[in-house]
């Protein structure tokens, strides 16, 4: 196994890397670990640090606070630095949210410890229970592929192990693994299906875990086929993490079925077809609103399809605490705001002067009638303008909904605003009070740090 392990960090050059590894204090994660602190005393591997890295779920009171001891001891007896994090106590006892909240916590740790990698201690036998998992709730075949050895920065090395031979090692070694209740707790599937449906499909073919890994190998196989086409059109469709609805809407089904799924994986979420197919409905029934849609996918994240884009949010109307709250302009010249500078300044005679799109994030105004100061801020409840081309003021909201702004972006525009009258909504349109009638007086513009 320690050859197995050695041959993993250089297959991926990771000899001299800093790991952060998921510490349970389980049998899996307890080898995964001690074989680490061997490997590395090999001199190719002097150089690699390793953080153990538990997460508490808080679930089962003292047992688990137990279990954080006993790591953070052995950590230390391997001259591994431990880091640690309670879970909250609203945390809901699903597998899912469990899930969520560790690799959040997996992806804080890598973040703090400038990591190059984590590792997970996911072995054949939890593969073969995957890949089982995701037949019964009718996965297709990117979810048949089971747990990938290598996605972004987190690796599994023991992938290719068998349980029985960490629970081997661990014998071998004089280990004593944390002992967690919770997993002979049948209320949760995996373990309904580790201890009751994997025994039963045993006495079928006792081979059976080697037949799920096989079927696994298949699948990503086929999955490679699958993603020639695929490359050749998700340049056209994803923007970043965004799906572009226009290029979405000309795609068969079962290419938005795959679509919508990859989406799903920036969370990591586990989606099901029948999950998958729920969000396909949603997606057809919104995608040609101006003001489109939300679903919730889990705790404080949404799917949102406009007519514009299909894309993941955090939790409605949240405003960016980013943002500075406000900002006096007093005259010409620069300002700080937030993680953007504002300009507004003289114009110039341009016999090449052209108006910008609405969508622009500057502007020719006509500021001859306006005093100073201004203000710069996002909107407040009673906020007016009046859109460009018209006498009357009408609501902000009213004005965003006609603009189709997407809801969950409208807290964190940056308004130039003379009291309750908002004069420009940067990137959105200007207010007829300050449109150019015969010439610009100033150009304001609004840009990234």
């Amino acid at each position: 196994m320690i050859d197995r392990i050695t041959e993993f960090l250089r297959k991926y050059d990771l000899q001299d890397k800093t790991i952060i590894v998921g510490f349970s204090g389980g049998y899996d994660s307890m080898c995964l670990l001690d074989i680490l602190s061997k490997v590395k005393q090999q001199p190719d591997f002097a150089e690699m640090t390793v953080i153990a890295a538990h997460y508490n779920h808080n679930w089962r009171g003292e047992e688990s606070l137990r279990e954080q001891e006993v790591c953070r001891l052995f950590a230390a007896s391997k001259g591994f630095e431990f880091y640690t994090q309670n879970a909250p106590q609203n945390l809901k006892k699903t597998e899912n949210d469990a899930r969520i909240a560790r690799y959040e916590f997996f992806e804080e740790a890598y973040e703090e410890f400038d990591a190059d990698a984590v590792f997970t201690a996911h072995n054949k036998d939890d593969n073969a229970e995957t890949v089982l998992y995701r037949i019964i709730k009718g996965t297709g075949i990117i979810g048949l592929k089971g747990i990938s050895e290598k996605r972004k920065y987190f690796y599994r090395p023991l992938l290719k192990t068998k349980r029985s031979e960490i629970v081997e090692y661990c014998n071998k070694n004089n280990l004593s693994p944390n002992n967690d209740s919770s997993n002979s707790n049948t209320a949760y599937q995996r373990n309904y299906i580790r201890l009751n449906v994997i025994p039963a499909l045993e006495k079928i073919n006792e081979n059976v875990k080697d037949a799920l890994n096989t079927l696994s190998v298949n699948a990503v196989n086929d999955n490679e086929i699958i993603e020639e086409y695929l490359q050749t059109i998700r340049p056209r469709i994803f923007n970043g993490n965004k799906i572009l609805s226009k290029e979405y809407k000309i795609l068969s089904k079962p290419v938005k079925l795959r679509i919508l799924y990859e989406l799903m994986q920036v969370l990591t979420l586990d989606y099901d077809y029948k999950k998958i197919s729920e969000l396909y409905e949603f997606v057809e029934n919104n995608i040609a609103q101006k003001n489109g849609s939300t679903k919730s996918l889990a705790s404080a994240v949404w799917l949102y399809a406009d007519d514009k884009t299909i894309e993941i949010i955090p939790s409605i109307d949240k405003k960016d605490e980013s943002q500075t709250k406000e900002c006096s302009i007093t005259g010409e010249g620069e300002y700080k705001y937030g993680n953007k500078i504002f300009i507004i300044k003289p114009y110039v005679e341009d016999k090449l002067f052209v108006f910008p799109d609405a969508t622009a994030n500057f502007a020719y105004v006509d500021l001859s009638h306006v005093e100073f100061p201004l203000l710069l801020r996002t909107r407040h409840d009673g906020d007016k303008i009046t859109p460009l081309g018209m006498k009357g003021s009408m609501k902000l909201k009213k004005y965003l909904n006609a603009k189709g702004v997407p809801r969950h972006n409208r807290n964190n525009i940056p308004l130039l605003c003379d009291d309750k009258e908002v004069l420009w909504v940067t990137g959105v349109g200007l207010s007829n009070n300050i449109c150019v009638k015969v010439k610009p007086t100033h150009v304001i513009e609004m840009r990234q740090k």
